[in-house]
């Protein structure tokens, strides 16, 4: 995309990646649905933990824009969508600027999550705002070393649906600022409902990694992908969804509706996605995959929601 086309207002959205904030939102969502069920709904710290994953997620974004750039990471073979620093669209020190800014946004909105979840939720946010500068800055970049997935799988699955859940649970209890997890924040449900989540964000970023295989090589970029080839990533690609698709059935074991079998619906779509990433590598067919997936995330996210409220 030539610099001259693009408005200054479009490049700082380009730069946030909106598309991306499905892999911020879904957690939240399920963390709801499943304290919808146990009764320990709180709608402050559920908006709070929502407002404050979204900018957990664009300052992650505005990091990876910069230091991949810096280091040198995009460049001009690049398949995927325009980065804004590398395309030098906006100043790299801007994006830096972004980064910091939006990161300190999310602290500010995370003072009242710690309010309420006490020290479990401060060190979470910490590490949590620590590993997005991490994914592709400072001396270990994890997204160079082929720890990117279980960053993803970790952050923007476990952490970030048991989180949700926690500050809700937490919101109800007496007094503030609790040392320690108290009882029955976080439940073994809470946790299993996380694994798709975390399973189907991670997927987004196999799709990423299959598609820029060949440059991630050429740079540097040590991801999965690039480690053990094209059929590990499709395997890992396919395990996902496997358990992604598995875990509603371990709630109608465990006495949820059958309505909790509803995100099955959305097999159809993962099906079409997966002989896309089984059969493609290049970048035009895969950039519409990779949109895809982040919507399959959010549809089967609302689904499962759903389900688990219902309970």
């Amino acid at each position: 995309m030539a610099t001259q086309d693009v408005s200054r207002r479009k490049a700082w959205l380009i730069a946030a990646r909106p598309q991306t904030l499905p892999a911020a939102l879904a957690p939240v969502v399920v963390g709801v649905g499943i304290a919808l069920q146990d009764g320990v709904f709180a709608a402050a710290p559920a908006v709070a933990a929502l407002v404050g994953a979204s900018l957990i997620q664009i300052g992650t974004n505005f990091a990876n824009d910069y230091y991949d750039a810096v280091q040198g990471a995009d460049t001009e073979k690049r398949e995927g969508f325009t980065r804004v620093t590398a395309g030098g669209l906006i100043e790299p020190q801007s994006v830096k600027r972004a980064m910091w800014l939006t990161f300190a946004a999310a602290v500010v909105v995370g003072t009242y999550l710690v309010y309420v979840g006490g020290v479990p939720i401060l060190v979470v946010g910490l590490v949590s705002i620590a590993a997005g500068i991490a994914y592709t800055g400072g001396p270990y970049p994890l997204g160079y070393h082929g720890l990117g997935d279980l960053f993803v799988f970790v952050f923007f699955g476990v952490i970030a649906v048991v989180g949700t859940y926690y500050v809700q649970a937490a919101a109800l209890l007496p007094g503030a600022f609790p040392v320690w997890i108290p009882p029955g924040t976080v439940t073994v449900p809470a946790v299993v409902a996380s694994l798709p989540i975390a399973a189907l964000s991670t997927n987004i970023l196999v799709v990423n990694n299959v598609r820029d295989r060949e440059e991630d090589a050429e740079t540097g970029k040590r991801t999965l992908t690039v480690r053990f080839g094209y059929r590990f990533s499709r395997a890992q690609f396919l395990s996902m969804l496997a358990l992604a698709y598995a875990v509603p059935f371990w709630f109608l074991l465990q006495g949820w509706s059958i309505v909790v079998l509803s995100p099955l619906l959305t097999l159809p779509f993962a099906g079409r996605i997966a002989r896309t990433v089984l059969t493609e590598t290049a970048g035009d067919v895969l950039n519409p995959a990779l949109e895809s997936a982040g919507k399959l995330l959010a549809a089967f996210a609302i689904l499962f929601a759903v389900g688990l409220a219902i309970g």
